[in-house]
């Protein structure tokens, strides 16, 4: 399928979560798409699971490796080359404690998440196939879900940051 070929709001945009074993040479977009097809292609199975409610994406990509050093009697900072430092992942969600029961029991792991943004809606299940029939973009990378903290509102909805740690670069953008 082809990649999102329209400027739009990112309307349906999911972060799905792979818990089962990674193999250890996973290190392509091509190598993370295949952990997300079910083990009958087109059917979510149990490895797979869909962040809830999500109200908020953080940036995700690579990150610039551009560093600003300050120099003494200049105006302006200079910018070097030097390490990039991965981007904060911070997820907010709209809480609700039955839906997110399963994520907080991913606290800690090794896994694997894509990032998806579709043209159209799609199902945990459709999304579980080698195909998507919407144009779609995926990101993936390894890593960690570190922290959940709930934020309780008075007058709007409860909300969660769900933050995660990135252990590998990003791959992509891939599509389906």
């Amino acid at each position: 399928m082809a990649h999102i070929s329209s400027l739009g709001a990112g309307i349906f945009t999911y972060l799905d979560i792979f818990k089962g074993t990674i193999p250890a040479s996973t290190d392509t977009a091509a190598e993370c798409a295949t952990l997300f097809v079910g083990s009958v292609p087109g059917t979510a199975d149990a490895d797979h699971v869909r962040m809830p409610s999500v109200r908020e994406f953080p940036s995700v990509g690579t990150p610039a490796n551009i560093v600003n050093v300050p120099v003494y009697g200049q105006k302006t900072s200079s910018q070097v080359q030097g390490q990039a430092d991965a981007p904060s992942l911070e997820v907010t969600v709209n809480y609700n404690a039955g839906d997110m029961g399963a994520i907080h029991d991913l606290i800690g792991q090794n896994l694997v998440f894509r990032f998806m943004m579709c043209a159209n809606a799609v199902t945990e299940d459709e999304a579980a196939a080698t195909t998507v029939t919407p144009e779609n973009t995926e990101f993936y990378f390894l890593g960690k879900i570190e922290a959940i903290l709930v934020n309780p509102a008075l007058t709007d909805a409860t909300t969660a940051t769900v933050t995660l740690s990135a252990q590998s670069d990003f791959f992509g953008p891939a599509t389906l």
